[in-house]
């Protein structure tokens, strides 16, 4: 009987002490990357570090909303400079800044990622010219989305700021994750001849969805949490037309013994789940579409933990706005064995996708 082939938890371009701060500031994107062929693990890794450092920065609202934007410009800065020695003093600058921006963050992971900034800059110096500029252009969409989030959501909790409409959602999520789906599939196309089924086309427009979707499924399953601070990501414009308000969502999220009242945004709630699950759906029909069996599970991994997740949220209803809601390790470790067994064959995990989707629907 032939055995599975083991998963090469390895990194092109990174050490292990890298490796061992990307499987701290992501435990599901870490797996995909490490999953993925050795020729796309650098730009991708690398990419995400220093998106995840840029969100850090952005997120961090203890700070002042100045401070943050000009930090953010300097890396943003740092992210575009070509290596010709004009980079070093760039580099010096932000390196002073981030330090002292590190020592105030209370999560030992985020601290240990602000203070590894710079040599997340030098890697990105390692990459082919063509790799770095879709590092610099899937970045440069990544900082407009957190420009905004702060411009919008900048001043916290004591004001609740709502996006305006369905469009302001959907670019929101494009900024901060579908570019992301668009940057792996031209790495893919780039690096992988012949990697798809699909047309180039058809796998740029399923990968922005798929990217979409994994944002949109972070908001409804962090909504509690932004609505505390100040933030609600679902459009005024949708909730007004149920005959509800943020302001409303906010203060019927705060207990859990507020959690009856939430029973009136049930129809609207189930409806965000649908259309998360349509582009989670996209997801698992972009991996399946992939000829590298490792691509494949790289890809499919993170629509099979959404699917889960989106079961979960199910499961729970709106009163998930008063708890956190998220996929067990040992859930996780079982799916792992379930698809190697099945040598990441598309059958195999089209079946685990249409399991764990259904979870929920009991």
């Amino acid at each position: 009987m032939r055995t599975a082939p083991p998963f090469r938890l390895s990194g092109q371009g990174l050490n292990r002490q890298q490796r061992l701060l990307l499987s701290r500031v992501s435990r599901s994107f870490d797996l995909s990357i490490r999953l993925l062929p050795s020729k796309l693990q650098a730009p991708v890794a690398i990419g995400y570090l220093l998106a995840r450092a840029t969100d850090t920065v952005a997120d961090t609202s203890a700070l002042p909303l100045g401070e943050r934007q000009a930090l953010l410009d300097l890396m943003n800065e740092a992210i575009h400079t070509p290596k010709d020695g004009s980079e070093q003093h760039l580099h010096r600058q932000i390196h002073g800044l981030t330090q002292a921006f590190a020592a105030q963050q209370s999560h030992p992971h985020e601290r240990a990622l602000m203070q590894a900034l710079p040599e997340c800059f030098h890697l990105q110096h390692t990459l082919s010219e063509a790799d770095q500029a879709s590092v610099r252009t899937v970045l440069g969409h990544i900082k407009r989305g957190q420009q905004q989030d702060m411009t919008l959501f900048g001043r916290g909790p004591e004001q609740l700021v709502a996006l305006q409409t369905e469009a302001d959602l959907d670019h929101y999520t494009w900024l901060v994750a579908g570019c992301v789906g668009e940057f792996w599939t031209e790495l893919c196309d780039r690096h992988l001849p012949g990697y798809a089924l699909l047309s180039q086309g058809e796998m740029l427009r399923i990968g922005r969805e798929y990217g979409m979707g994994l944002q949109r499924l972070n908001i409804i399953r962090d909504m509690g949490a932004d609505l505390a601070d100040g933030r609600c990501y679902w459009p005024r414009e949708t909730l007004e037309r149920v005959g509800l308000t943020p302001e409303w969502l906010a203060q019927a999220s705060k207990t859990r013994a507020d959690s009856k009242n939430l029973e009136t945004l049930t129809p609207l709630y189930t409806q965000w789940l649908d259309q998360t699950q349509a582009q989670l759906a996209c997801g698992m029909r972009y991996a399946l579409a992939l000829q590298p069996w490792r691509l494949r599970l790289a890809s499919a991994l993170p629509a099979l933990i959404g699917a889960r997740t989106v079961s979960l949220l199910r499961q729970a209803g709106p009163a998930a706005l008063t708890q956190r809601v998220k996929m067990p390790r040992h859930e996780v470790r079982v799916l792992l064995w379930r698809i190697a067994l099945g040598w990441g064959s598309r059958k195999a995990l089209d079946q685990q996708f249409h399991r764990l989707s259904e979870d929920g629907r009991a």
